[in-house]
């Protein structure tokens, strides 16, 4: 098949899944094209260089300014005021090119990203959804884990809802399955980059800290405070500072420190949490403030016994999760932990359905995570179980 592939650009997590998932795309002979904005495309870019059967576009996407621990909202809504005029010609030139191409795609796959949904929409092709968001509306949360939504969580699901509606169906990666609510609803587990797969569990003694905001000036004093070894990416430099090591990012550094970390401190997002728990290391997440999606993801993993969660780090939050990491480990264990064979299964099953032009499927034969059980359960606000 020729299959048109967004990938969102905010956040890398997004670029690695969609990697996994476009080579296997590659090695079953189907031909790809990526459309993808951001830090993603150079990314991707450089993965697939050489390889034939794939083309990547660059396009335009929104972005987030970071101020500390949070989302500076004002600053992000006026950067992406000033860039949106260059952003709307730099999408209709690759619009164009994609049509004078005669690429001509069978079928659309979207991480998130609206522009290749939009497309698909346009020209009436079947769409399918591959991310972790749609968790967020396509399934059932018990009350004592999403707490009380209010505004920040309404508005939350409320764009996921709207982001892309109508999909062939949705592929919602994940580490824990709450009930699927509903129909062209799949729950599959994360999807892992092959040196995730491939690493091997060694705990050591060092704490490995990634921090998405490198403006957080009060994080190093904070560790500085601790008697732990401290391993910290994401702050743009390099460097000891005491008990810190500032570390460049490297992909294999990375991994290496992950599989080797007495524990892991980080925001709330999904992929490097969903690596974490497949790997069997503690975490404690801090989620970025107001982010509804990160806080959802932070309280599983305390719920699950995987690890902590608080909305802002202290030395003595810290303390007292490195006191805990034993009792961590040992509910980690139990994790289902898989590769992604299920997943592209499942994908699988949906490109060969679109490729027959069969209806919808309301639910995969494939094993799954999680499934649409055949009546739709209700909105944990609302009561109402409409689609």
């Amino acid at each position: 098949m020729k299959i048109l592939y967004g990938v969102v650009g905010e956040g890398m997590g997004h670029a690695t899944r969609s990697r996994v998932v476009i080579e296997h795309l590659l090695s079953c002979g189907h031909t790809v094209r990526v459309v993808v904005s951001g830090r993603a495309h150079d990314f991707l870019r450089s993965a697939f260089r050489g390889k034939s059967n794939i083309a990547i576009e660059e396009i335009h996407g929104l972005h987030f300014v970071y101020d500390d621990n949070a989302i500076d909202k004002s600053e992000s809504l006026l950067s992406n005021l000033d860039q949106a005029s260059a952003g709307i010609k730099k999408n209709i030139g690759v619009y164009r090119k994609v049509a004078e191409a005669g690429f001509s795609p069978e079928l659309v796959i979207s991480d998130f990203e609206s522009w290749a949904y939009l497309y698909g929409r346009n020209h009436r092709l079947p769409v399918v959804s591959i991310d972790n968001m749609q968790v967020i509306n396509r399934c059932h949360h018990p009350q004592e884990i999403i707490g009380k939504r209010g505004l920040d969580g309404w508005l939350a699901k409320l764009a996921v809802k709207i982001k892309m509606p109508g999909a062939y169906h949705y592929l919602m990666t994940s580490f824990f399955f709450p009930p699927v609510r509903k129909k062209r609803t799949t729950l599959v587990p994360p999807i892992l980059r092959q040196e995730i797969l491939a690493a091997k569990r060694e705990p050591g003694e060092h704490v490995l800290v990634y921090q998405t905001a490198a403006a957080n000036s009060a994080l190093i004093p904070r560790l500085q405070k601790l008697p732990c070894e401290f391993r910290l990416y994401g702050m743009g430099r390099s460097g000891k500072e005491k008990n810190v090591t500032l570390c460049d990012f490297s992909a294999t550094g990375f991994v290496d420190d992950l599989r080797t970390a007495r524990a892991v401190i980080a925001g709330g997002g999904y992929s490097l949490m969903g690596e974490a728990v497949s790997l069997g290391v503690p975490m404690l997440s801090v989620p970025l403030e107001k982010q509804f999606e990160q806080e959802l993801n932070a309280r599983y993993l305390a719920h699950l016994g995987y690890g902590a969660w608080a909305p802002e780090l202290s030395t003595e939050l810290v303390e007292s999760f490195l006191s805990r990491t034993d009792c961590f480990a040992h509910a980690l264990a139990s994790f289902p932990a898989q590769d992604n064979s299920m997943t592209l299964g499942c994908l699988d099953e949906l490109l060969c359905a679109a490729s027959h032009n069969e209806p919808r499927p309301e639910t995969l034969e494939h094993p799954a995570m999680g499934k649409h059980q055949g009546a739709l359960l209700p909105d944990e606000e609302t009561g109402s179980t409409v689609q």
